[in-house]
Formats: structure tokens, C-alpha cells, sequence
């Protein structure tokens, strides 16, 4: 390419952007740095802040002193040593005033008085304006500080010198109204506004007029409590108009404290009233104090805080709008009247467009109210569900008259309890239609349900039906409560089951009053229980409660009968024999567990029953074996053969000794031999059984009613022949390294010979000497002391070798 056509070229090839485009990035690239000029000028300022700070003087004298490593750290800064200081110059001078007072005063004239006191406190308070011109805040709030302890003491000495005469305490009052005057006038003045301490005193002194004021007059008490909530609302308005924090905070304190006071009072007045007129008034008294806290929570900036005032305002005016119908319903209906009340209040409060806070706490205030009310229905809710345990101790004594007999055994019937039922549907429909949160609306409903149950527990001891009514009621009640427990929700289940159960077990005590009554709720919740448990996930819990029932309705029945209890173990002994025909059928692990313990207790109960007839006895130790056999012969359940394994030999022993046969031997041993054989030979088939399964059985069979009956006979030809036999056991569990046989030979061979050696064991302990035995034992533990680390190391060869026996 040639230059010329180069040269041509160059200016179209130049890029250049439009005008607007350039301007655009001229903008941009300016902005970016005047961004920069601004951060680099914000370091250079702090840079300099830094260098003045850190500059030393020029005068090598005047450079302050650094501390040494070494030396100590101060304690206190320089600042609070300089507030302790003002602050103990201040009292000091105080007293001194006080004191100057108090004692001197009557020794000068009533010219040099005045001039004293009067120069003494113009000073004080004058003081502190020079010392704010040269900054010193601190000394000018102390001098302040003792210009208002010196106007107090002003007060006093005009009231001993020349108003000796008057009321003390409107005297006070007059004196506290000026005094808060006087102080608000100083801390408002021009210079002395930068002073924190006057006008939080003022307002303390505000707290005063009007209480001592109506004090003095000899006011009744509404008056009094109208002055407390009135000097309680000027503080509220203080409290939210003035900026300054001493002065907010000296408010509150003091509208908390004046209208606490208050509130208490109005509500003594409410609770004393004794007619409309004096009710009225404490309930003005309690809607004014409910006013003042609705406004501080309406102006109020903290959440939590105007949440509280809230709630509290609620609370009040439930109290204010139910101090007259207090005195004009019947005492039943008075807890009814404020419930209702509570219910409007949230309704009122929901509908209206109030802040947040205030809907908020009117809501937990309607809930409080609603508490409440639950609360008072407590004693008659326990009397009722916990009161027929009272027939444990008269056992079919007599039917009573109707439910409330029924119920109230040995307790009163708690007053005004007839309105109770009224409380808890109110309530119970506030929780099923008002509460609308998601979160919250299953836990509500869960809450009506309980509700409307013990309002339905309730009616018929309230309405005094007859005793066969009251119990139908209880039946519904269970049958409707285990309906309810059908629903998929698994919440609601266990709620409904648990109010079942409660009522079932309400239902049986109640009807303990009668025989008649008890077999036939016996029955009828037993046949329910069983119903509600086919093909329910409820099965874990109601069928071993239908067990239960049913075990109780055989013990009833044999009791009805006048069988002695040893019969009616056998009667009691189908419960567990159904429990193990049901076990065996397909159902929920849980269930089957459930059920085959609940089997295991009855069986247990069928013993104890029959504990004092020993040839019954053994009959229900063989039945009850009986039973475990079968059991054992489901798969996982072959560990119950154990059980019955032990149920029969305990059985025959049982039947030996009913029989009092005196050689045990002669029944045991035709048992024990075919048991050893057959059990040599399982082990011979299969060398994986263990020597307890193959010769346990056989061998305790013998071994164990021999020891029994060794360690009673007074001869000497049984427990040596015992003795030879456990021996000869044990040498050959040693031999062939049986656990079974080493064991149960080892064991009974002991207990022979501890009890062929015990008359010689006693008769050389009577001959020592009484400091023998304990020597004796002293040396016996220093000895055991000493081996004991080689005791435990054969123990555990000995466990060693015992583990690897078969």
C-alpha cells in the first residue's frame, strides 16, 4: 500500500464516538474522580486528627509521664474518682445543712435564720451557672444537687419556725407542689437547662400533692385511689411528651409506682363493693386506669412494652365492665359475666383498626381472662374425675342416690360449681371458631375437644341425674372418646385415647359403689375395648387395657360368687390363655408386645390369688406353664420355654409340698433321668446346645426340692447323700466342661455343707472371746486387702474357662 493512499485512509478509519456517547464517559470518568478526590481528603483529615493527637509538646519538660512495665495499673479512671468525689462532697454538705438545721436553728434570731438559710440556698443554686460556663458539669450538678436538698430543708425549718400550727401533711402536700414548681422553674431556666438533675426531681416531687392533698382532707378511699391514677396519668403524660431521658425515666418509675397503687385499691373497692353505687365507682376507678395504660400502649415506641401495657389495660377494663353485674348476678354466674366480657373484649379489639400492639394484647388479655375462668373450674373438675376413688375404701357398700353422691365421696361439693359446664363450652367454642393462625388452629381444636369432654364429665354430678344415668353418661362418653380416636390425625388419636382411658377408669370407680353396677361396667367396657381393638392402630393401648378389664371383671365375678380368691385365680388365669391366642394372630409388633406383657402381669395376679391354697397353687403354676409352652412355640418367642420349663418344675415342687412328702427323691428322680437322657441326646445331635437348655431342667429337677428338703431334716443320710450327688456332679461339669452341671452342682454342694457346718460354726463363735469376731474380721479384710488385685485375676480365669464351656 502506498503512502498517499495511507494518508487517504486514515482519517475514515479514526474511530470517534457520537457526541452523546463522549459526553456520557466525560460524565462518568469525572464522577469516578470526584469519588476519589472525596476518600483521599476523608484519609487526610484523619491522618492529621492522628498526627495532633499523637504530636508531642516542643518542651522536653512538659512531656507526660509513660508508665513503666512495671508499675501498677490505676484502679478507678479519672473520671469516676472525680464523680465519687462530687458525689460525697455533695451528701457531706447536705448533711451539714441538715444537721445545721435541725440542731442550731433555734439558737439565732428569725432575722439571722432567714438570712442564713436564705444565703445559703441562693448561693448553692446560683453556683452552678458559672460553673457551666467553664465546663465543669459535673461540680455545677453536685452544687446543684445541694441547692434542692437546701430548698427541702427550707420547707421544713418554715413549717417548726412560723407554721408550727398547720396540718402536717397538707403542709407537704402544698409544700411538694411548690417544691416541684420551684425545680422545674430551675432546670427550665436558660442557663441552667443544661443541668440533668432538677427536673427529674421535680417530677419525683409531683408524685406527692395530690396523695398527701386528699390524705389531708380525711378522703375516703375511692378518692385516694382517683388521686393515685390521676398523678399516674400526668406522669404517662410526661412520660411520652418530654424528650429528655432522666425526665422519661423518672415518669415511669413514677406512673408505675402511683398507678400500681392505684389499681390495687380500685380493685380492693371492686371486690369489697356492696352495691351497684360503690361498684360503679371502683369501676371508674378501674376503666380510668385502663385508659391511661391504653394511651401510653397506643403512644408507646417499644414493642414488648406497649405489648404489656396492652394487656394490661384489657385486663382492666374487663375488671372496670364487671364491677357492677358483680353485685347484681347470683355469685354462680359472676366468673360466667367477666368470661363473657373477655370474649367481647378480643372480638371488639379484632374488629377495630388499632395498632398492632394494642390488637395483640387485648387478645392475650381476652386469654388471661379465659384462663382464669378454666382455673375456676379446676376443684370441681378434680372432684369429679378424682373424688370416686373414695369407693377403693367402701367396696360395694351401697349405691348412692345420684351422680353428685357419686362423685363427692368423702369431699364437699365445692359452691357456685353449677355455672363450671357454662365456662368450659364458652370457651371451648372461643378455641374452634376464633383462633384463625394456621400454626395454631389444631392445637386450639385439640383444646375444645378436652373442653367439651369435661364439660360433658361434669352434667350429670351438676344436674344431679340418678346414679344408673350418670354411669350410662360415663359409657357414652368412653365410646364417644374411642370414636374420636379413629381419625388419621395422630395428635387427636392419643388425645381422644388418653380422655378414654380417664373416663374408663372414672366409670369403673364409680361403679364400685354397687356389685351389680361393677360386673356389669366391667363387662361392657371390657367387651368395647376389645371391639375398638380389631384391625385399629389404637390396638397397642386398648387391647391391653380390654386385658386388664378383663382380669378385673374374672377377679369381680369370683368375689360376686364368694369364691375364695385361690378359685379365682382360675378364673383369672383365661385372661392371660385369650392374651396368648390373640398374640399369636398377625398384628402390630408394638401390640403383640403390648398384649403379651399385659398376659405375663395377669398371670402374675392369677399366682398371687392363689398364693394361700398351695394345691391350687400348683395347678395355676402348671396352667400358667401351659400357656408360656404355647407361646414358646412361636417363632422369636423359643426363649419362653425357659419360663415354662421353670413354671412346671416349680409346679410339681408346689404339689410335693401341699402333698407333704418327705422324700422328694422318689417323685423327682423317675423325672430326672428320662430329662438327662433325652437331654444327652439332643446334645449328641447337635453340639451347639447349650448344657442349661440339655440338662438344667433335669438336673434342678432333683437337686433343688433335695436341697429344700435337706436343709430341714435334722439326719445326716440326705445331705450326705445330696452332698455325694452334687459332688459328683460338679467333677463331671469340671470334666466335660459343662456350665450347667459345674454350676447347679457347685452351688448345691455349698449350700449343703454350709449347712452341715453351721451348729459347729456357731458353737466356736460362742466360745471367742466378744473382740475375737471383730479381730477377726479386721484380719480377714486387711487379707483380702492385699490379694485382692490376685482374687480378681483368677476370677477372671475362672470366667475365662466358664465362658468356653459349652
Amino acid at each position: 500500500m502506498s503512502g498517499a493512499v495511507t494518508r487517504a485512509t486514515l482519517p475514515a478509519m479514526t474511530h470517534l464516538p457520537p457526541p452523546a456517547e463522549e459526553l456520557r464517559l466525560l460524565d462518568a470518568e469525572l464522577r469516578q474522580l470526584d469519588a476519589r478526590r472525596a476518600q483521599l481528603l476523608t484519609r487526610r483529615a484523619w491522618l492529621v486528627a492522628a498526627l495532633r493527637q499523637t504530636a508531642q509538646p516542643s518542651r522536653p519538660w512538659a512531656q507526660p509521664r509513660t508508665p513503666s512495665a512495671g508499675a501498677p495499673r490505676p484502679e478507678a479512671a479519672a473520671p469516676s474518682v472525680q464523680n465519687v468525689l462530687l458525689v460525697l462532697g455533695g451528701v457531706l454538705l447536705t448533711l451539714a445543712a441538715a444537721v445545721f438545721t435541725l440542731v442550731s436553728w433555734g439558737h439565732m434570731g428569725i432575722t439571722g435564720r432567714a438570712l442564713v438559710l436564705g444565703a445559703v440556698t441562693l448561693t448553692a443554686l446560683a453556683v452552678p451557672v458559672p460553673l457551666l460556663g467553664r465546663g465543669l458539669r459535673s461540680t455545677a450538678e453536685a452544687v446543684a444537687g445541694l441547692g434542692l436538698a437546701l430548698t427541702v430543708l427550707d420547707a421544713y425549718a418554715l413549717h417548726a419556725a412560723a407554721l408550727a400550727g398547720t396540718d402536717g401533711t397538707g403542709y407537704a402536700a402544698a409544700a411538694t407542689a411548690a417544691l416541684a414548681a420551684v425545680w422545674a422553674a430551675y432546670g427550665l431556666l436558660p442557663a441552667t437547662a443544661a443541668l440533668r438533675l432538677p427536673l427529674p426531681a421535680a417530677v419525683a416531687a409531683a408524685q406527692f400533692p395530690l396523695l398527701l392533698g386528699v390524705l389531708a382532707a380525711g378522703a375516703e378511699p375511692s378518692v385516694i385511689a382517683a388521686a393515685l391514677l390521676v398523678t399516674a396519668g400526668l406522669d404517662t403524660v410526661v412520660a411520652l411528651r418530654v424528650p429528655a431521658a432522666s425526665v422519661r425515666i423518672a415518669a415511669v418509675v413514677g406512673a408505675y409506682a402511683t398507678g400500681g397503687w392505684g389499681v390495687l385499691v380500685a380493685g380492693w373497692l371492686s371486690w369489697t363493693a356492696d352495691g351497684p353505687g360503690a361498684a360503679s365507682r371502683a369501676g371508674a376507678l378501674l376503666l380510668l386506669a385502663a385508659g391511661i395504660a391504653l394511651a401510653a400502649a397506643w403512644r408507646g415506641t417499644g414493642a414488648a412494652h406497649s405489648l404489656g401495657l396492652s394487656i394490661a389495660s384489657g385486663l382492666l377494663a374487663v375488671g372496670a365492665a364487671g364491677a357492677v353485674p358483680r353485685t347484681v348476678v347470683p355469685s354462680a354466674w359472676v366468673v360466667p359475666v367477666h368470661l363473657a366480657l373477655g370474649v367481647a373484649l378480643s372480638a371488639v379489639l379484632r374488629a377495630g383498626r388499632l395498632p398492632r400492639a394494642v390488637r395483640h394484647g387485648g387478645v392475650w388479655a381476652s386469654a388471661a381472662v379465659q384462663g382464669l375462668a378454666l382455673l375456676w373450674t379446676l376443684p370441681v373438675l378434680a372432684l369429679v374425675v378424682l373424688g370416686p376413688a373414695g369407693w377403693l375404701g367402701r367396696v360395694w357398700s351401697g349405691a348412692p342416690s345420684d351422680a353428685r353422691a357419686a362423685v363427692a365421696v368423702d369431699a364437699p361439693w365445692p359452691p357456685d360449681a353449677a355455672t363450671a359446664p357454662v365456662v368450659l363450652l364458652v370457651v371451648a367454642a372461643v378455641l374452634a371458631r376464633v383462633v384463625r393462625v394456621e400454626q395454631w388452629r389444631a392445637r386450639a381444636r385439640l383444646g375444645a375437644l378436652g373442653l367439651l369432654w369435661a364439660a360433658a364429665l361434669l352434667l350429670p354430678a351438676i344436674l344431679t341425674v340418678p346414679y344408673a344415668a350418670g354411669a350410662a353418661v360415663l359409657a357414652v362418653l368412653t365410646a364417644a372418646a374411642l370414636y374420636t380416636a379413629r381419625t388419621a390425625w395422630a395428635e387427636a388419636r392419643i388425645t381422644a385415647l388418653v380422655l378414654a382411658l380417664v373416663t374408663a377408669v372414672d366409670l369403673t370407680l364409680v361403679s364400685l359403689a354397687s356389685r351389680s353396677a361393677t360386673l356389669i361396667v366391667l363387662s361392657v367396657l371390657t367387651a368395647l375395648l376389645a371391639a375398638f381393638s380389631w384391625r385399629t392402630e389404637l390396638a397397642f393401648c386398648t387391647a391391653p387395657a380390654a386385658l386388664v378389664y378383663a382380669a378385673a371383671l374374672a377377679s369381680a365375678a369370683g368375689a360376686a360368687a364368694d369364691w375364695p380368691p385361690a378359685r379365682t385365680a382360675l378364673l383369672v388365669l383365661a385372661v392371660p390363655a385369650a392374651a396368648a391366642l390373640l398374640a399369636a394372630r398377625p398384628a402390630e409388633p408394638r401390640t403383640v408386645v403390648a398384649v403379651e406383657i399385659t398376659a405375663a402381669a395377669t398371670g402374675l395376679l392369677a399366682v398371687g390369688l392363689a398364693a394361700t391354697d398351695p394345691p391350687l397353687l400348683a395347678v395355676v403354676l402348671a396352667l400358667c406353664g401351659v400357656i408360656a409352652a404355647g407361646t414358646a412355640l412361636r417363632p422369636g418367642r423359643r426363649p419362653v420355654g425357659y419360663a415354662a420349663t421353670a413354671l412346671f418344675v416349680l409346679a410339681a415342687w408346689v404339689r410335693l409340698v401341699a402333698w407333704d412328702v418327705s422324700a422328694p427323691e422318689a417323685y423327682t428322680l423317675p423325672v430326672t433321668v428320662p430329662a438327662l437322657l433325652v437331654g444327652a441326646l439332643r446334645r449328641r445331635r447337635d453340639p451347639r446346645v447349650t448344657s442349661w437348655t440339655a440338662y438344667g431342667a433335669g438336673l434342678a429337677a432333683t437337686l433343688l426340692p433335695s436341697l429344700v428338703a435337706a436343709w430341714g431334716d435334722p439326719h445326716w443320710t440326705r445331705p450326705l447323700l445330696l452332698g455325694a450327688a452334687a459332688l459328683a456332679v460338679t467333677l463331671l461339669g469340671a470334666r466335660h466342661h459343662l456350665k450347667a452341671p459345674l454350676v447347679l452342682g457347685g452351688a448345691v454342694l455349698t449350700l449343703v455343707t454350709l449347712h452341715e457346718l453351721a451348729p459347729y460354726v456357731v458353737q466356736v463363735t460362742g466360745a471367742l472371746p466378744r473382740w475375737a469376731p471383730p479381730a477377726l474380721a479386721g484380719l480377714l479384710l486387711l487379707a483380702l486387702g492385699a490379694t485382692y488385685e490376685q482374687r480378681l485375676r483368677d476370677v477372671r480365669r475362672v470366667r475365662e474357662v466358664l465362658g468356653r464351656m459349652s
